[in-house]
């Protein structure tokens, strides 16, 4: 099959520094305007993946995103906010980057050129058929993710992934292939612009759609966060005092009490 990286094709603009700060800004904004309408074409490769997540997941497995340089901060960002959006073991949605943690905040030098190392760092996790993987990569191409993909199936482990190129040997690998096509990046080759904002607007419909079908929000409300904070208290005080119309003050006791809305309303309601 033909396979072209759009995500390296030449920008559709040129002369960038002859722009305005006002242009340059204008122009970054109408690529981004064509994000969403990719992300909406891929809605149906999001919903197989999601099904298979959410029958992994009810069934005791783990979500492992694993991705080099912004992909793989992306997934590693996704997976921190399980556990306090939705009251989750943090082993439940794991992030993987090549070049292990220290990557996420610098560049680790050809660490995503590995094609054995992905699978190390899963069986460090003891990865099994209960699991599913997914491999994030712009490109489709980063050995690190597309390798690890491929020992996974081998292994009878679930694969999906989210790319924005067609065709491409990661695209081909997964199972379960989310292919974002957003175009040329404003500045020629640079995917954590468009491509990046897309990974992360699917990443977000993964998690949170996963999470709503596992039962961990009730109503619109994320009912079983964590109280890490004074700003979460006070917003679980308040869904408190909406969902069993009582005062303030009772409603914080409860929370705090039992350390969580989702308990909170559950006792009172005894």
């Amino acid at each position: 099959m033909d396979f072209e990286k759009t995500t390296e094709q030449s920008s559709h603009y040129d002369a960038l520094e002859t722009m305005s700060v006002q242009e340059l800004l204008s122009n970054i904004n109408n690529e981004d305007k064509k994000i969403a309408s990719a992300v909406e074409n891929t809605i149906p490769q999001i919903e197989v993946l999601v099904q298979e997540i959410v029958a992994k997941l009810k069934k005791g497995g783990r979500l492992f995103y694993i991705g080099a340089g912004t992909s793989g901060r992306l997934g590693i960002l996704d997976a921190s906010e399980c556990p306090p959006t939705f009251g989750v073991s943090d082993t439940i949605v794991i992030g993987l980057i090549a070049g292990g943690d220290k990557a996420i905040r610098k560049a680790v030098e050809n660490a995503e050129d590995s094609t054995t190392q992905g699978w190390k760092d899963l069986q460090s996790h003891s990865v099994s058929e209960k699991d599913i993987v997914i491999g994030i990569a712009a490109s489709g191409t980063t050995p690190y993710v597309v390798s690890t993909l491929k020992i996974c199936n081998k292994n009878n482990i679930s694969t999906g992934c989210i790319t924005m190129n067609e065709n491409s040997p990661l695209a081909l690998a997964a199972q379960f292939p989310i292919v974002c096509v957003v175009g040329p990046e404003f500045v020629t080759g640079s995917s954590r612009m468009k491509a990046g904002t897309a990974q992360k607007l699917i990443l977000n419909m993964i998690s949170t759609t996963t999470m709503i079908q596992l039962g961990k929000v009730k109503g619109n409300k994320m009912v079983d966060m964590q109280l890490s904070n004074e700003k979460l208290i006070d917003r679980g005080s308040k869904m408190i005092v909406d969902a069993l119309k009582i005062d303030y003050n009772t409603a914080s006791a409860l929370l705090l009490k039992y350390g969580s809305v989702r308990n909170a309303i559950h006792k009172y309601n005894e």
